[in-house]
């Protein structure tokens, strides 16, 4: 799935990237600017980041579930995630309100 029209990124390549990352370092805080830095990209109109925080929240769990560490670190960091995400990114989507139509 094409998650960035502006580079032409696949969802594929985001994955592979964050798993690049969290492999050299798994505790590490990625974010969408960590991940187009590592991809020799750079965020044009942005509107693709929350889908790129979805997915990168997405990875770094599957990837610590597979990992040997504690799951009781992996629940409270993904969780205090979240609520950051909660308060300061849900609000809107792609530059747009939660209750935005396009039809």
């Amino acid at each position: 799935m094409l998650i960035c029209h502006c580079n032409i990124i696949t969802e594929k390549e985001i994955e592979d990237a964050i798993v690049d990352l969290l492999d050299s370092d798994p505790w590490q805080l990625i974010v969408p600017a960590k991940v187009y830095h590592y991809m020799k990209k750079r965020g044009r109109c942005c509107g693709c980041f929350p889908n790129v925080v979805e997915t990168i929240i997405r990875v770094t769990e599957e990837y610590h579930v597979r990992s040997e560490a504690g799951g009781v670190d992996i629940v409270s960091h993904l969780d205090r995630v979240r609520e950051l995400r909660i308060q300061y990114g849900s609000r809107t989507h792609e530059r747009r309100l939660t209750n935005h139509r396009a039809a």
